[in-house]
């Protein structure tokens, strides 16, 4: 999957790390953390958001996410993703979405 290279210029001053209390998400080769609905990601001395290039859906995914089914939860924009086997899922039409 290919991401969008965008730095968040808005990000001030917080830095990202195991006792931020933002959520961490394992992405490819980086973590990208959970923080203002967005995910960031640290790079070349300072943060971007990192987000999918397009649509990618996830295939064979039978399992159905909802608040009790007990992956972590992350706000992303305007919707929930749900943290999976090292993916984040979403919840477009009839399928679920590999973020």
């Amino acid at each position: 999957m290919t991401t969008l290279h965008q730095e968040h210029s808005e990000h001030g001053t917080h830095s990202h790390g195991p006792d931020c209390g933002h959520t961490a998400v394992r992405h490819d080769d980086h973590l990208d953390y959970a923080h203002d609905g967005h995910l960031h990601r640290e790079h070349a001395g300072h943060w971007d958001e990192c987000e999918p290039a397009g649509h990618t859906r996830h295939a064979d995914h039978e399992h159905e996410h909802h608040d009790e089914c007990g992956h972590a939860r992350v706000r992303h924009g305007d919707h929930v993703d749900y943290l999976h086997d090292g993916h984040r899922h979403a919840a477009h039409d009839d399928h679920w979405d590999d973020h």
